[in-house]
C-alpha cells in the first residue's frame, strides 16, 4: 500500500477525532438525538464539531486526487509527498479551529486544499 493510500485511510478516520473532541466530557450527552446536543454546545467543543464537519467534506476531493492520481500512474513520490502534506495540513487545521485561531485555521486550510490541486498537477 503506498503512503499515500496510507493518508486516504488515516483521513477517513480522523474526522472522528474531531468528533471526539466535540463530544468530550458528554455531559448531558443524549445519544438518542447526539445532533442536538452538538447544536447547543459552544466554545471549543462547538468549533471541534465544525472542524469535524469541515474534514468530512474535504475527503471527496482529496480520495479523488490520490484515487485518479494512481490511476492516471503519476509520480508516486510526489504524490505521497503532497498526501502527506494535505494530512499535517488537516491536523494543523483541527489544532487551529479548537483553539480558536482562525486566521491561521485559514491559511493551513488553503495549505490543504493548495496539497489536492498540485496532486491533480502531478498526473
Amino acid at each position: 500500500m503506498t503512503i499515500a493510500y496510507w493518508c486516504v485511510l488515516f483521513m477517513g478516520l480522523f474526522p472522528y477525532v474531531a468528533a471526539g473532541i466535540a463530544k468530550k466530557g458528554f455531559e448531558g450527552y443524549d445519544n438518542g438525538m447526539p445532533r442536538q446536543w452538538l447544536a447547543k454546545q459552544t466554545g471549543f467543543q462547538a468549533r471541534a464539531n465544525a472542524a469535524q464537519v469541515n474534514l468530512f467534506e474535504s475527503l471527496p476531493f482529496f480520495f479523488a486526487a490520490v484515487v485518479i492520481a494512481s490511476i492516471a500512474n503519476a509520480p508516486q513520490h510526489r504524490v505521497d509527498l503532497l498526501a502527506i502534506g494535505f494530512v499535517v495540513a488537516r491536523i494543523a487545521y483541527l489544532i487551529c479551529y479548537v483553539a480558536d485561531w482562525p486566521t491561521t485555521r485559514s491559511i493551513v486550510w488553503l495549505a490543504g486544499l493548495a496539497c489536492v490541486v498540485a496532486i491533480f498537477f502531478q498526473i
